[in-house]
């Protein structure tokens, strides 16, 4: 079995392929709670740009994206959340730069949720 460079391994549930069990795990009960009805619209990995591309002394700059675990309803509100064993310096900038333009300034995500082992 191999690890990636934060200890995470692969983990596949119902076809589909995550990058830690604990994000696998999270998505079980993420399922068990669409089909009792308290939460709904469950998307997987739900992609967000944080800045588009552009050209800076003829090089051509690539976009900043944020690709979140789950997005999902929950009583009228729409939750992101990102399930976390290691919060690299990338994830806490993008998280940042997420919560700014989204919830903040869009406001088209109500919550933004960080859980971490222990958390469900």
């Amino acid at each position: 079995m191999s690890y990636s460079k934060y200890r995470a391994f692969k983990t596949t549930v119902g076809g589909i392929t995550f990058d830690s069990g604990l994000e696998a795990k999270r998505y079980t009960q993420l399922k068990i709670l669409e089909a009792a009805g308290t939460i709904k619209h469950l998307q997987i990995q739900p992609k967000f740009n944080l800045m588009d591309s552009f050209k800076y002394d003829g090089k051509t700059i690539r976009a900043i994206d944020y690709i979140a675990d789950f997005m999902y309803e929950e009583d009228g509100k729409r939750i992101v959340e990102d399930v976390k064993g290691i919060r690299t310096k990338d994830y806490i900038i993008k998280s940042k730069l997420f919560i700014k333009k989204y919830i903040l300034e869009r406001k088209f995500v109500d919550e933004f949720r960080e859980l971490k082992a222990g958390d469900f």
